[in-house]
């Protein structure tokens, strides 16, 4: 499924490069297919690509905590962290700082 996936969304971002819901969904299917490596540009492509995007920046900092990068996954929890604030998300909100706790 996750291959399928990752065609599907390959081929919509080639046909549409600029489409951040298209890079979005392709990152997911390829970090979902333990292709964590091919993912994180795509997560960070989102994340910079639209300040107040919160949730590229939350899967970003889960893939840099994967991958062992404790410090990039903090600063990416931190952005996040401020974006679920001023935007009232109490449920991130909360994620965000236990996240931000452990490490």
């Amino acid at each position: 499924m996750s291959a399928t996936k990752i065609t599907r969304f390959s081929e919509l971002l080639a046909k549409n490069p600029d489409n951040a819901l298209f890079r979005f969904s392709l990152a997911q299917a390829l970090d979902q297919a333990g292709q964590s490596d091919a993912a994180l540009p795509h997560y960070q492509h989102c994340a910079a690509g639209k300040a107040d995007w919160m949730m590229p920046r939350i899967l970003l900092g889960k893939l840099h905590q994967k991958l062992g990068n404790v410090a990039a996954a903090r600063a990416v929890f931190a952005e996040a962290l401020t974006l679920a604030i001023d935007q009232n998300h109490e449920d991130p909100e909360a994620e965000l700082r236990t996240l931000l706790a452990a490490l």
